[in-house]
This record gives structure tokens, sequence and C-alpha cells, in this order.
């Protein structure tokens, strides 16, 4: 039996180790050292565990263009699980990085055309297309993935993203109200729904949501804005009822995205501020 001292550095770097990939972290270089001593040094004391380990030093391997060292855990993988459907992604994701696109997409299609459900499959072969700027083959495998991995808030986005990129704004709402109807409390997808009305002229329901998003967080200052743009643009309605309701809105939009900017704004800062709202557009779409 090793030392005290031993044993502590080693359930140290274990912990260190499942810190890691639990919360995916992409470090590889670090990974890399770390699970590199583990496994040639530790082997014999990491039982079960050492499968993961293997997984998790491939895939940074990968990162790091270190083909040898994957090439050694693929095969330590494949001779405990052969036939693993979780080595074969390895396998392919090696392809991958090697640039032979068209073999890691075989192995995908081998692997959804028995399992269609296989979610890293389907992740990967997205993956490839968007690395190739092949859109329209992203925008087909992502709604696949979506009719059977509807609750996939990041591929919603990522599919949003897309549509707008395409300026197809109809697909790209369509894909804010999902997200909306499955999380309706989150005041970004209604920022970003507002957003993309106002691009198509839909002022009214541009209104409607940039409102929404600033009832769900009073300080999100895109949203603010964008109300304020919204109102303004629906002054010159032929309903005088309405038009006075719209320019009163869009004055207390103006006063209030001032006082955001804290208390002490002088006149000319104020002149300046307004003028600001008055000329820039509405930048479709940026959370930063």
């Amino acid at each position: 039996m090793g030392s005290t001292e031993e044993i502590v550095d080693l359930e140290v770097a274990q912990l260190k180790m499942k810190k890691w990939r639990d919360e995916g972290y992409r470090n590889s270089d670090e990974i890399i050292e770390l699970g590199e001593s583990l496994l040639s040094d530790y082997a014999s004391k990491l039982g079960e565990e050492i499968w993961v380990l293997f997984e998790q030093v491939c895939k940074a391997s990968l990162d790091c263009n270190r083909m040898d060292l994957a090439d050694t855990c693929i095969h330590a993988l494949d001779k405990q699980f052969p036939a693993s459907k979780r080595v074969m992604i390895l396998r392919a994701m090696q392809l991958e990085a090697e640039d032979q696109h068209l073999k890691a997409l075989d192995i995908y299609n081998n692997m959804l055309g028995t399992d269609p459900a296989n979610l890293l499959a389907r992740k990967r072969k997205i993956s490839i297309f968007k690395d190739q700027n092949k859109i329209d083959e992203t925008i087909e495998e992502l709604n696949e993935y979506l009719e059977m991995f509807m609750g996939d808030q990041e591929a919603w986005m990522e599919l949003c993203e897309l549509y707008i990129n395409q300026q197809d704004f109809s697909k790209a709402a369509f894909c804010m109200e999902e997200l909306i109807l499955s999380h309706p409390h989150n005041h970004l997808y209604h920022q970003r729904f507002a957003e993309i009305h106002y691009t198509m002229g839909s002022m009214n329901k541009a209104k409607k949501y940039f409102a929404q998003a600033l009832q769900l967080d009073p300080n999100n200052v895109r949203a603010l804005y964008g109300l304020y743009l919204a109102t303004s643009n629906l002054t010159s309605s032929k309903n005088s009822t309405e038009s006075k309701q719209n320019q009163k809105m869009s004055s207390w939009t103006a006063d209030k995205a001032l006082d955001l900017f804290g208390v002490n704004v002088s006149e000319d800062q104020k002149k300046t501020l307004t003028q600001m709202f008055d000329n820039m557009q509405l930048a479709l779409p940026s959370n930063n």
C-alpha cells in the first residue's frame, strides 16, 4: 500500500478530474497532463473509474491534436467495451479531428439508422455541418434533432440565430415562441422575440413583448430601448388615442432609460443620449 500522501494526492486528482468532467470544463491541456499521469501511474487503483478517465482524456487529446494519446485511449476502451456506441462516437470524433468528415458522417449515419434518437450522434452531425458552414444542412439537422429533443433550449436558440442570418424572420420567431412557451419567465426570450418582430415591422407585437421583457426585468436596457423605438414608430397611428398613448409611453421609456444611466446626468448628456435613441437602429440580436 502506498503512503498516506500518495493516497491523498490520488483522491485530490480524482476529485479534480471529476469536477472538470461534471462541469464540462474545456481545459484540455490540464486534463491531459493530470489524466495521463493518473492512467499511467495509478491504473491499478482507479477501479471502474479508469474507463471514464480514458474517455475524458481521449476527448481532451482530440482538442489538442494528440492523436497518439487518443489512439491509446480508444484502443483501451474498445478492448473493454467492444462495439460500444460511445467508443464509436470517439472514433468518429477522431476522424473529424483529422478532417475526414465524410467518414465521420458515415459512422454517425449508420448509428442513427439503427438508433434515430442517439443524442450524441445527432449533435456531432450538426457540429460537422456547422463547422463547414453548410447552413442549409445545419438547419435541416437541427430541425430533425428538435423533433426528438424539444426541450433543448440551446438548440432552439441556435436554430433561431441561423434563421435570422438567413433573414427568415418568421421561422426565427417560431423558434422563440417555442422557448417562451416552455420558459415564460425568461426576459431575454421575450426581448429577442420582440426584436425579431421589430425587424419584421410588426410594431404592436414588438411593443407587447418588449413591455413583457421589462415587466420580467425592469433593468433590461435593450428591452427598454426597443420599447422606445417601437412606441416611437407607432406614434403616427391614425387612431389619435393610440397615437397619444404611444407618444406618452415613448417619452416614459426615454426618461426611464436616462434614469438607468444615473441620477447625475447633465442636460448636455441627456441631449446626447436622447439623440442616440433617435438615431440608432435596433441591432439583431446580441445580449452582450
